[in-house]
């Protein structure tokens, strides 16, 4: 008789965590809607919006299933590290970006680079454009056509509670060893320098996006362009760091 109760306790413990399980991944699939479609507007129609959710999907029921309040950290940040981590990496097998699409964004942050080096100055669009020998129609051409390539590249740089800081998900205490918290500041110092010496568009933009986390056409409402023309922006500012970065905090090939 004991033995049966004791079976009882055990099923109604593990239904009862089985319901919690499926509260918890109803109450954030929003969160995995809302991760996708800011992913998504990013790249090219041919990728699947649905796909995209499905996969971010699995990254919530992973972060369920594996999350540990014990590490200081909200439910909402780990799962939003976990879903944006598994659409990134099912879009990286992918290699949805052909190669003519990556050769022009680093031909653009070649540009950009070159032309600081001669204006001694953050290059205006007419200047990269001049330094790519193409009008200034067809830099915005090329602006459209990378959309998405960089995918990710300044989705660890954000302070706060947004998830989008690595460090924030080690368990131990190495991001208090004074040689990251220096080099950290220093990385820190760096981008506010490179942000700071944008056009003024460009440093709203990036703003709005990074920080607020408005969708593109959110920002297109507040600053008053296109959506399309917003998205251009974006792609710009993010190759005006890569290769501002680039050339103050070098990397080694394939860091």
């Amino acid at each position: 008789m004991l033995g049966t109760q004791q079976a009882v306790n055990r099923y109604q413990v593990q239904d009862h965590a089985a319901e919690e399980r499926e509260r918890l991944i109803l109450e954030h699939l929003p969160q995995v809607r809302l991760i996708a479609r800011r992913i998504h507007e990013r790249l090219p129609e041919s990728v699947n919006l649905e796909d995209l959710i499905s996969t971010g999907t699995l990254g919530l029921i992973a972060a369920i299933d594996r999350f540990d309040s014990s590490h200081n950290v909200k439910l909402k940040t780990y799962a939003e590290y976990k879903i944006r981590g598994a659409i990134l990496d099912s879009l990286r097998g992918l290699d949805w970006a052909p190669r003519q699409q990556r050769k022009r964004s680093k031909q653009i942050e070649a540009a950009i680079a070159a032309a600081e080096q001669k204006l001694h100055h953050m290059p205006a669009e007419e200047d990269i454009a001049a330094e790519l020998n193409v009008t200034i129609e067809e830099y915005h051409g090329w602006l459209v056509d990378i959309r998405g390539v960089n995918l990710g590249s300044l989705e660890h740089t954000s302070d706060g509670e947004s998830g989008r800081d690595l460090l924030k998900f080690v368990s131990d205490s190495d991001e208090n060893w004074p040689s990251l918290i220096v080099e950290r500041l220093e990385l820190q110092r760096l981008l506010a320098e490179a942000i700071d010496k944008m056009p003024h568009t460009e440093r709203i933009v990036l703003s709005l996006y990074y920080h607020e986390e408005l969708t593109l056409r959110e920002i297109a409402k507040v600053v008053k362009l296109h959506e399309s023309r917003i998205s251009q922006l974006k792609s710009q500012a993010i190759l005006r760091l890569r290769a501002y970065m680039q050339k103050r905090w070098p990397t080694r090939k394939g860091a």
